[in-house]
């Protein structure tokens, strides 16, 4: 007993005495794999990578039945519990689509699609997480998740920087066929496609703003600055040149501002178009003379109704200016018709006094021009004139136009 204590007695002053330096064990810092996640470098070029994933301006943004399908279908291929649409951003993974997780996000610590975006073969395939060092000691893996699987291919986008993944997670150990991986490549591949779509769409919007904010400050600068000039300008035809100019300005602004309503198509709504072009030719008219109009509530190509509104436009103009002498009451009228041949007839006429005599329907540049839109529709065109008044009637193909019907009241919109 008394051998024993002093044995314990002794083991203890030795471990109390420090040892020479040279007989010390050296100190090694603890492993970063031993205590610590093992956190994905970045990339070489960081600041263009996360640029890039910026110009998408998909960060945040709400789920989009698109992007839901291609997980749904990834975890189906795949047969994966998991599947997420990871995108890697500065401080943290965001998921654009899950399926099988709940969380929105992660932090790059935990992130493996930090280390796959770096994959140079565009794929990363972890088959046991529990082992691989960049992830045993990820708390996914020895947490309550129990992550053991990890296949992710990379989000690479047109100009080659990778900005995330399209991954599949398991709890167990796994590992994908060569077709599993290809379709999971292919699947991102179209991630990529819709992003960069939605993004060309998004940049084309906001250059068609430009333009067109541009474009309709430049028509009413033109025509603020002719009407200015024609009240200013002596000589009577001047005046009343300026004024036919004013006219077509303010026309092309009407169906300039058609356009600009016709957001996702190529079609304009010719009874609003009509109505508003109506309106403007109106406001030019003489005091003694009115417009009366009729449209049908029908969809057509926008060359269309810019071709029908240069028709109205040089009609009424010359109607304002031959058609009622001595300030006697008139009405221009316009009527424009559907046929079930899938044809449209446009009734131009006027009750003034005619043309005048001598004169055809070839002389004149107004003429000229509504025979030029004339062919441009494709049309037949015909004129009419005597002493009741002057009418043209052009009969066109509407081509694809889509037609509604009549209106709410069972009949043609009037003006």
């Amino acid at each position: 007993m008394a051998r024993a204590a002093c044995s314990y007695l002794q083991r203890q002053v030795c471990m109390s005495i420090p040892l020479p330096l040279h007989r010390r064990p050296a100190l090694r810092p603890p492993s970063l794999l031993e205590s610590t996640i093992m956190k994905a470098p970045q990339h070489p070029d960081e600041a263009k990578r996360l640029a890039e994933l910026n110009s998408f301006e998909v960060l945040d943004t709400d789920p989009e039945e698109p992007f839901d399908d291609v997980v749904k279908l990834a975890s189906a291929l795949c047969g994966m519990p998991i599947s997420l649409i990871s995108l890697v951003d500065g401080d943290r993974q965001w998921f654009k689509a899950k399926t099988g997780l709940e969380n929105a996000q992660t932090s790059l610590e935990e992130s493996i699609c930090a280390h796959a975006i770096l994959a140079e073969e565009g794929f990363l395939e972890v088959t046991d997480a529990s082992i691989d060092p960049r992830t045993k000691d990820n708390p996914l893996v020895t947490g309550e998740m129990n992550l053991r699987y990890y296949a992710g291919a990379v989000l690479k986008t047109e100009d080659g920087f990778p900005i995330g993944s399209l991954c599949v997670l398991d709890t167990q150990p796994n590992k994908l066929t060569p077709l599993q991986r290809d379709a999971l490549k292919v699947l991102a591949k179209q991630i990529i496609v819709q992003m960069e779509l939605k993004r060309a769409l998004r940049q084309a919007e906001l250059m068609r703003r430009e333009v067109d904010h541009r474009v309709k400050n430049s028509l009413q600068s033109v025509s603020a600055l002719t009407r200015m000039q024609a009240r200013d300008v002596k000589g009577e035809e001047a005046r009343a040149a300026l004024e036919h100019v004013r006219r077509r300005i303010e026309t092309v602004a009407a169906l300039h501002e058609q356009l600009y309503r016709a957001e996702q198509s190529e079609t304009i709504n010719l009874n609003h178009f009509g109505t508003s072009v109506c309106r403007l030719i109106g406001g030019s008219a003489p005091h003694n003379v009115r417009i009366e109009s009729s449209w049908p509530v029908v969809d057509v190509d926008a060359n269309v109704a810019a071709a029908l509104g240069v028709i109205l436009n040089e009609f009424a103009a010359n109607a304002f200016k031959h058609a009622f002498p001595d300030g006697r009451d008139g009405v221009v009228s316009c009527l424009v018709q559907t046929e079930v041949n899938g044809r449209c007839e446009l009734q131009l006429s006027d009750n003034g006094v005619g043309l005048p005599g001598g004169v055809t329907a070839q002389q004149g540049l107004g003429m000229q021009v509504i025979e030029a839109s004339a062919r441009q529709l494709g049309g037949a065109f015909s004129l009419e004139s005597g002493p009741s008044g002057t009418r043209i009637t052009l009969d066109f193909p509407l081509q694809d136009a889509d037609y509604d019907g009549p209106d709410e009241n069972g009949a043609l919109a009037r003006m």
